[in-house]
């Protein structure tokens, strides 16, 4: 399988990918929630599933299906282990 060169993932590998954690179908990240993500990780505001907090920035995302979490993409490459994915819902607390 080929992996891609920069933020994206092709939409030949995106078919295949799915969430570890429920099997559900991924779908990218777009622009905005990528900002919006690398700011917080800059503002040391994010942590990962684990509770780590998140130190690199992220070229781009995969977001399951019910757009809860995101699976980041770091120097081209999909990181897709549950521990080491983001809650959306840190973007937007109550």
């Amino acid at each position: 399988m080929e992996m891609p060169t920069d933020s994206t993932v092709s939409d030949r590998t995106l078919a295949i990918l799915r969430c570890p954690n429920d099997g559900s179908q991924l779908t990218r990240a777009n622009t905005a929630q990528v900002t919006e993500l690398n700011a917080a990780i800059a503002a040391h505001r994010l942590r990962d599933r684990s509770g780590k907090p998140v130190e690199r920035s992220i070229s781009g995302g995969l977001v399951r299906a019910s757009g809860d979490l995101l699976y980041p993409i770091v120097d081209g490459i999909p990181v897709m282990l549950y521990d080491e994915a983001i809650s959306l819902e840190q973007l937007n607390p109550a």
